[in-house]
């Protein structure tokens, strides 16, 4: 398996609350509107590998060393909670027939129920036992055999997983796995500690999940830049630049991690309906939206299900997020929210 160390998502010029009690789908996935400042001028960056990939952050303000050193404490701390491999995570246990509660687990079941329901099973963290039966969770991915594959679809899906007090319960092979939202959730509690610790601009990027708070230090929007699928280890071939401030720009996409048998490529994107690689017509997903725990989730769904079902869910949620889709005939689509804030070199169309 091929693992793509370039970032799915690049900074251009970059210089060197989740709601818990929320009830509607705005309120589901939005953030804390609290007007931000930027006056202080001090900075701290630091780099870690977590969640298997290099991830860096950067803050500005009167308290960035120490805004920043509480924000790679939490990456720690949400890593060994919800990896799938380590033995004394929260996940690790749930799945092989712990009892154990957390409010984090509590907290991304929410949002991975919201997901499952409004996409039509597009977004699903049962698809843990899937994934190791194609070797994505180890180092020799194969293609399984169908009879397999028919065996382990039966363990899969959201509304079989038993949920009691708010916490799952799986049961008889079945599994789940956050992999799919993990980081999108760590960096949104990244900015809701920025935002305790008053800085003032801010940008953390988790292996391509990019998330910003407020704008530069000098009043200007971070630029991201999106992988040319074709061409993710060339930093000049970029599909498209986003301009955002406030904003979570994840990418999901086939050239991310793959293997290639008999000639024909594998990705690691699980389509939940017949579980295979999902072929929907799409290279790449980009979602741009204020809470980074629906981007990433997002980015996924929208990726298994193809253009036509992703915009049609996006003219239902306009409020909630953007998207730039790359197909597999190399169009760029653009939904109108981003008509200002999006540039390329490269032909694009603007969805309405």
């Amino acid at each position: 398996m091929k693992r793509i160390l370039t970032a799915a998502l690049l900074f251009i010029c970059l210089f060197s609350g989740c709601t818990r009690e929320a009830k509607t789908d705005k309120d589901i996935f939005s953030s804390n509107d609290t007007e931000i400042s930027h006056t202080g001028n001090a900075s701290a960056t630091r780099e870690i590998f977590a969640m298997d990939t290099y991830m860096s952050l950067t803050a500005y303000g009167d308290h960035a060393e120490t805004a920043v050193d509480k924000a790679i404490s939490e990456i720690k701390r949400l890593d060994a909670l919800l990896s799938v491999g380590d033995e004394k995570s929260i996940v690790y246990r749930l799945n092989h027939g712990e009892k154990a509660d957390s409010e984090d687990v509590t907290f991304l079941i929410e949002r991975s129920a919201w997901l499952y329901e409004n996409t039509d099973g597009a977004f699903d963290i049962t698809l843990f036992p899937l994934m190791e039966l194609w070797g994505f969770t180890g180092e020799h991915p194969a293609v399984p055999e169908q009879s397999d594959i028919d065996k382990t679809l039966v363990l899969c899906g959201f509304d079989k997983l038993i949920i009691e007090n708010d916490t799952p319960e799986p049961k008889d092979g079945q599994g789940i796995d956050f992999g799919g939202i993990a980081k999108g959730y760590t960096s949104q509690r990244i900015m809701e500690i920025f935002r305790e610790y008053g800085i003032t601009s801010g940008v953390v990027s988790l292996g391509g999940n990019v998330q910003c708070y407020g704008t530069k230090p000098d009043g200007s929007l971070w630029r991201c830049g999106i992988t040319d699928p074709d061409h993710p280890d060339d930093t000049s071939a970029l599909s498209g630049v986003i301009s955002v401030d406030d904003k979570a720009v994840i990418t999901s996409g086939g050239y991310e991690r793959y293997f290639t048998e008999n000639g024909k490529t594998y990705h690691h994107i699980i389509n939940p309906e017949n579980g295979y690689p999902a072929d929907s017509g799409l290279k790449s997903v980009t979602i741009v939206s204020a809470d980074g725990t629906l981007a990433d989730g997002l980015s996924t769904a929208c990726f298994v299900m193809g253009k036509e079902k992703s915009f049609a869910f996006w003219r239902e949620h306009p409020e909630l997020f953007d998207m730039v889709l790359i197909t597999n005939e190399n169009e760029i689509l653009v939904t109108e929210g981003l008509k200002e804030n999006f540039s390329s070199r490269k032909d694009y169309t603007i969805i309405k």
